[in-house]
Parts: structure tokens; C-alpha cells; sequence
């Protein structure tokens, strides 16, 4: 057994390693305003903050997508510290991607946003830009999808359920962030739409991957032990456990069809039948499927980006799907995964 790195902190303790991120300055959800946000106005203040009760105007601008966190989240996911899905609010997934960053960095990785951490992130440029939804974009929708499995098993392709989710997925945005971009749009082929402008995928061969259920992370590793990536996760549930100790990888499906089988996973409604559920981005687990060694568990993808680390999965490991695609590049057969409870 590896004995985790000292900057695998629990998530509570992370949370509290650094002041809530400032809540100061331009809110105006612009392109330009994201693009010219500066990461300064998110670092800890240097003096104590005031124990005073924040006014009710600051209260509704913690409810608002902040530019600068926004640029954050662009610029961390660049870098190779997926913070899940880019909304533009503070959370615990921004605080373990800032604690990546510094730890791929040699930095004692308290989750801070500080210069050292801003210099390695901030290299200047645009963030956002303008996409021209394609013919392609408005043929990956399929229209509003059913909750129940036995109706999901009707369609031959589970994709979005609207051009909105699909351009958020597209380009790692919370839907409402994509909306609050573009709050007019007609959302037809040929429109310009603001989205996040998005980095090629990280290359890498994995050696190992740790599945960290109480830090709600996946992090992987090369055969020299240096951390490659890491993604927020939901590991598993009290209902539904993930396994234990550490098993190998020994499949990779992109575009996996899912069986969904009551006695041996979940119950799920009335369904008491073997069912298959064909691919798409809002099959059950998304995009991608990283068979496992133990029988019926995997890593895989999500239909909803917005819940990762969030809320409990049926007993796999789940990323995001651009997220799940991207470690699916990088694993083969043989990879071995530690759950680390």
C-alpha cells in the first residue's frame, strides 16, 4: 500500500485551510469581464476578515457566478487540476485542484491561492471566446429523456436533452454558467455562442490510480509515482460501498452500452428486468467505462457533470465525462486502482 501524500488533507479540513474566496469586484457575467478578471481578488486577504454580518448586497453576490472564479477554473483546468465542472462559484473541488497545482509544483499544497500558485496558473490571454454552434451541435440533441430505465431502453441513442446542455458539456461549463453567458442566444447553427476556451487533452501513460472516497478525488500516477492528474469523484455511497483494497483495470469502453440488472446492482423504480440502455452522454455512465477487476464495478463518466462529489454513486467511481475520456487515454489494461476509504 502507497501511504498517501501529505497534502491529502479530508475535504473539511481543505475547506477551511484558506478564507471563503473574495466576493469583490465586477460581477457583470461578460466575456470581457471573465477575460480581464484578475486571480489577486480571489487570494486570502492579509489581514483578518471582519466578524460583521455581510450586507444583503454581498449575500446576493455570493449567489452570482463570480468572473475572476470563472477565469480560475479555466485556467486550473488547463493546467492539468480538473476542478469538476466550470461555474464560477467557490467550493471544496476548486480548493483540492488549487492543492494539486501545488503539489505538481513541489509547493506545500495547503489549497491556498497564492502568488506562487497565481504565477504558475496566470499566463495572460482570453478564456472565453466565441463558438459558432455547428449543424453537429444541433444533431447531438435527442430531446427530453425519461427518468424511468424501462423508457430509456426504448431509444437508440441517449444524448442531450437540449443544445444548452450539450454546448455546456462541450466545453466543461454548469449549464446555468452557459446560460448566464449567453442570455439571449437563439441557440441555432450559425449563432455565436460565449464559451470556455478548453485545452487539449493531457497525454501520459498512468501507472496507478488512487480512488479517494473521503477526499472525494481520483488521482493518478506514473510509474515513477509522480501525480500525472487528479479529478474531483464520487466514490461509492454508505448504501451502495465502493470495494476495498486495490484491484486492476481491465477493459476501457468508450461509449459503453449499460446493463442495468436490479438483483446485482440497484433497484431502480418499478424495474425488476434485465435492461439495456443504449451510449450517449446521459446513459447511466456517461461516455466512457473503465471495467474493474471486481465484478460489476468501474470508473466511468456521468449524465450530470454539476453532482461530481456531490452526491453518492451506486458503488463506481464517477468523473465527469470529459474528465472519465480523458483518463481513458491515458490507462490500459493492468492499471492498478487503490480505494482508499
Amino acid at each position: 500500500m502507497v501511504t498517501p501524500a501529505p497534502w491529502l488533507v479530508s475535504a473539511a479540513l481543505l475547506a477551511t485551510l484558506s478564507p471563503a474566496l473574495a466576493q469583490e469586484g465586477d460581477f457583470a457575467l461578460t466575456m470581457d469581464a471573465v477575460n480581464a478578471a484578475r486571480l489577486e481578488s480571489l487570494a486570502p486577504p492579509s489581514l483578518p476578515q471582519s466578524a460583521e454580518e455581510p450586507e444583503a448586497g454581498d449575500m446576493d453576490k455570493m449567489d452570482q457566478p463570480d468572473p475572476s472564479v470563472v477565469r480560475l477554473q479555466i485556467l486550473l483546468d488547463w493546467a492539468g487540476a480538473s476542478p469538476g465542472v466550470i461555474d464560477g462559484f467557490d467550493g471544496e473541488n476548486v480548493r483540492k485542484a488549487v492543492a494539486v497545482i501545488e503539489t505538481l509544483n513541489g509547493l506545500a499544497a495547503d489549497g491556498e491561492l497564492d502568488p506562487d500558485v497565481i504565477g504558475i496558473l496566470e499566463k495572460g490571454g482570453p478564456v472565453l471566446f466565441p463558438y459558432t454552434i455547428s449543424p453537429e451541435d444541433e444533431a447531438a440533441v435527442v430531446g427530453p429523456l425519461p427518468e424511468d430505465y424501462a423508457e430509456l431502453a426504448g431509444y437508440d441513442h441517449l444524448g442531450f436533452t437540449s443544445i444548452e446542455e450539450g454546448l455546456a458539456e462541450k466545453f466543461h461549463m454548469d449549464i446555468d454558467l452557459f446560460r448566464a453567458l449567453n442570455p439571449s442566444s437563439a441557440l441555432v447553427a450559425g449563432e455565436q455562442v460565449i464559451v470556455a476556451q478548453l485545452a487539449e487533452p493531457l497525454e501520459g501513460k498512468v501507472a496507478r490510480i488512487e480512488a479517494d472516497k473521503k477526499l472525494g478525488q481520483l488521482r493518478a500516477y506514473d510509474r515513477d509515482n509522480r501525480l500525472i492528474v487528479a479529478y474531483p469523484a464520487t466514490v461509492g455511497s454508505d448504501d451502495n460501498p465502493s470495494p476495498v483494497g486495490t484491484h486492476t483495470v481491465t477493459a476501457i469502453a468508450p461509449e459503453p452500452i449499460y446493463t442495468y440488472n436490479p438483483e446485482v446492482n440497484f433497484q431502480q423504480g418499478n424495474n425488476d428486468e434485465v435492461l439495456e440502455l443504449a451510449p450517449g452522454p446521459n446513459n447511466p455512465v456517461g461516455t466512457v467505462w473503465i471495467d474493474l477487476s471486481e465484478p460489476t464495478y468501474g470508473i466511468h463518466g456521468t449524465p450530470e457533470p454539476s453532482e461530481i462529489d456531490k452526491t453518492a454513486s451506486h458503488g463506481c467511481v464517477r468523473l465527469t465525462n470529459w474528465d472519465a475520456e480523458e483518463l481513458a487515454g491515458m490507462v490500459e489494461k493492468g492499471v492498478s486502482v487503490e480505494f482508499l476509504q
